[in-house]
């Protein structure tokens, strides 16, 4: 009776209305700050003159048109792992989302390779794939760099197709995104590695840990992007329940493992051409033919077959459909990471390269709520070289930061950028001794006190 309840809820609640409508309102707008990227080896960013976030919002009656570079506000690169030679370049795109989503009620449509969704900063969202396959044939790789191409070429079905989020971790920045061909994107949850309870990466050793937002545990995870059939996708944690009662809960994958050793058949028990055995070097989950979905009955924080769920949220207390951006229990991200392997609604959604019907521009401050408290961690503490002050959750406003010392006077000012968490103070030139760091977002001021010590 709860899912009827909200699919009702959805039938009669005004979306389409630019005051209410989360899918005009959230996008984080920017039309004058730049990014940033890394080189390997130098912790020193590097400016590339790019606008950051989404410049443009506009809607008509049924679609919004976000115009956007594709470039975050936190730094990318370097992307040391797998020769990657490309850095983060401007789409100059314009996404056409609907603002009425339908759920597919014929032939589902699969995600697949490049843009299946944006995020709420302009970054692509791409599915598990990277364009690697097995083929059986030859009994090697095929598809991507370095590898020949797959028999049929690159948007053949293929038996055993790999999962980037585990082949290519050695190649993904700190934020978890990597280009293709300039195109920066994210399969995953945009979030630093090194705040995962689990480190599964060594690239935020070296470069500072930042991402579009940091898991808050203690909280309904924030609307970070919407999917190509134009259904909102969320963060890692959500209400335990559909109908939002039960509490803050990290909301689940359905999906598991499978307990095989050889690769002869699918999850359903297709007879497909046989992949690599299960190994070191082909290890489960190598390949998205490993995973199987299981379905649990009455459990409502676990997720359907499409990595989503009907339920309400902040943004939507009607309620609607949701993908989550899912982790497991140590914040390591879990298969299918975003949306899929099938969309849950009609895919609708897409780049294009003008618009040709009347639309309005959406120029309020986008997703500022000047009353949300934002919780910061500041660290190391003491310190001998850097103070480091972070977000938990998401920055939808500029947050303006002073270091001062005992006497008031400001000795430096940072900022974290909207869809950015970090900012960092070098103090390694200070006299030891107590400083002060200041925080004012919109109408809330924090300040904690710091010891700068050799």
């Amino acid at each position: 009776m709860r899912k009827l309840f909200i699919a009702l809820s959805l039938g009669i609640t005004p979306f389409s209305f630019a005051q209410t409508n989360p899918a005009i309102t959230s996008w984080l707008q920017n039309t004058t700050q730049t990014g940033s990227y890394y080189n390997a080896g130098s912790s020193v960013t590097i400016g590339n003159g790019i606008l950051v976030n989404c410049q443009q919002v506009q809607y008509s009656t049924n679609w919004v048109y976000v115009s956007a570079t594709g470039v975050p506000s936190y730094p990318t690169g370097p992307f040391t792992g797998d020769g990657n030679p490309s850095q983060a370049e401007d789409q100059n795109a314009i996404f056409k989302i609907p603002l009425n989503p339908v759920q597919n009620t014929g032939t589902l449509t699969a995600t697949s390779g490049g843009n299946i969704g944006i995020f709420i900063n302009g970054v692509a969202l791409f599915d598990y794939r990277d364009g690697v396959a097995w083929n059986n044939a030859t009994s090697a790789l095929c598809g991507g760099p370095g590898n020949p191409p797959c028999p049929g070429g690159p948007t053949a079905t293929m038996p055993w197709n790999r999962d980037a989020v585990l082949a290519e971790k050695p190649g993904f920045d700190c934020s978890k995104g990597h280009p293709a061909m300039g195109n920066y994107h994210h399969h995953q949850n945009p979030s630093a590695y090194n705040l995962d309870l689990n480190v599964i990466s060594t690239i935020c050793d070296l470069y500072a840990a930042d991402g579009l937002y940091a898991i808050n545990p203690s909280e309904h995870s924030p609307l970070i992007g919407y999917a190509y059939d134009g259904f909102p996708i969320y963060g890692a944690y959500g209400y335990a329940n559909a109908n939002g009662t039960g509490g803050i809960v990290r909301i689940k994958s359905g999906y598991q493992l499978r307990n095989i050793t050889t690769r002869t058949v699918w999850a359903d028990g297709t007879d497909v051409a046989d992949g690599p055995a299960v190994s070191t070097t082909y290890p489960l989950g190598y390949f998205r033919e490993d995973y199987e979905f299981v379905t649990h009955a009455g459990q409502e924080d676990y997720l359907d077959e499409h990595n989503g769920r009907f339920c309400i949220t902040p943004e939507y207390p009607a309620g609607i459909y949701c993908y989550f951006a899912t982790v497991d229990a140590n914040h390591n991200s879990a298969y299918p990471y975003a949306v899929g392997p099938t969309y849950y609604g009609v895919k609708t959604a897409g780049t294009v390269t003008s618009i040709l019907e009347a639309v309005t521009t959406y120029t309020s401050t986008a997703g500022i709520d000047e009353t949300k408290k934002i919780d910061f961690k500041v660290f190391p503490n003491p310190s001998a070289d850097i103070i480091m002050v972070q977000t938990t959750g998401l920055t939808t406003n500029e947050i303006v930061i002073d270091l001062t010392d005992a006497n008031g006077k400001v000795i430096q000012t940072q900022t974290i950028q909207k869809g950015s968490t970090i900012a960092y103070f070098d103090v390694a030139t200070l006299y030891n001794g107590t400083y002060f760091v200041h925080i004012k977002s919109g109408a809330q001021a924090t300040s904690y006190s710091v010891v700068i010590a050799e």
